[in-house]
């Protein structure tokens, strides 16, 4: 799909996508964070921010925000002094498989040679699990050169979402104070808002700096910083494809190719809670010749995995909470 003439400098375009709209939900990392905790069955403010160590009032306002988005619900749980907990919903729940293949990621890519944090186990089939993106029509892992795509029924443009100035990334370390965790470690990696964009361009073929920019209207000094970036933590190989003058184009290695989980996973949960069931892109397996929805998978029994259906060995002393 071309993209349209800007309407102006002020309102730059971007295309419709459930995965973008996924990563400006979750992609500052504290708000993913809190998710998390909620998975591990934390409810209460004071318990969050032990668990965190967030400031209070970055705290609050993250857990109003994912109240607002519908990921979380206030309840109160007692009058006398009134006091409430932040309990997930039926939208928040159903964003753990995004959770999942971004540990998975983390786990296989970016854990400097340690073992993974966290033990899983599949309480269904009573097994060890190592989660995976799985086609809905055959079952088989989805690989990122085995994919086909087109336009979608809510395909199109709409202004540029621009996230607040104050969210932003976070050190990976202070993530990791209290828990070490895999999925802190992958949305260092493409979760803020223009590496997301500069990868999911690469998914569709963009390889140039130019072309790059003329797609996402992006600056040219964050472009490069990402690009940057991108080479040095392994996503990118840099190569030179002329010489007089020089010119570098950038591909996906096979760490990055294999973010396609993660970013399928975003996409089906983007798809139904964030695009009204009307996705603005559909693909094809072509291992199967199928459309399918990516689901995320037990490796053992291969059924669809939910938070409930898990419990977890830690290979880290359990943070006590405060």
């Amino acid at each position: 799909m071309a993209m349209p003439a800007l309407e102006s400098a002020a309102k730059p375009l971007e295309r419709n996508c459930s995965v973008g709209r996924t990563v400006n939900i979750i992609g500052d990392g504290w708000s993913f964070m809190i998710l998390r905790e909620g998975y591990f069955g934390v409810r209460r403010f004071k318990h969050f921010q032990s668990m965190l160590g967030l400031p209070r009032g970055t705290l609050s306002a993250r857990l109003s925000a994912l109240t607002e988005q519908g990921l979380l619900r206030k309840v109160q749980y007692s009058e006398r002094p009134p006091r409430s907990e932040y309990r997930l919903t039926m939208m928040g729940f159903d964003l753990y498989p995004v959770m999942l293949s971004l540990l998975a990621f983390g786990d296989k890519w970016l854990a400097g040679g340690e073992p993974p944090p966290l033990k899983m186990f599949h309480i269904p089939c009573g097994s060890e699990c190592h989660p995976f993106v799985a086609c809905s029509s055959c079952g088989e892992e989805i690989l990122a050169r085995r994919l086909k795509y087109r336009d979608g029924p809510g395909a199109g443009w709409a202004p540029m979402a621009v996230p607040k100035k104050s969210r932003r990334q976070v050190d990976p370390t202070v993530l990791e104070r209290r828990r070490p965790s895999s999925v802190a470690r992958a949305l260092q990696v493409i979760g803020d808002r223009w590496s997301f964009m500069v990868v999911r361009e690469a998914f569709f073929g963009v390889r140039r700096f130019d072309d790059w920019q003329s797609r996402l209207g992006i600056a040219p000094n964050i472009l490069a910083d990402r690009l940057r970036r991108f080479v040095n933590v392994g996503i990118f190989d840099r190569v030179r494809y002329q010489s007089l003058p020089e010119r570098f184009e950038y591909r996906l290695t096979d760490m990055g190719r294999d973010l396609i989980g993660p970013f399928s996973a975003m996409l089906r949960w983007g798809d139904q809670w964030l695009s009204g069931n009307t996705p603005p892109l559909l693909h094809t397996h072509l291992e199967c010749g199928q459309d399918f929805t990516p689901r995320v998978v037990c490796d053992h029994c291969r059924e669809p995995i939910t938070a409930a259906a898990m419990r977890y060995q830690m290979a880290y002393p359990e943070p006590a909470l405060d």
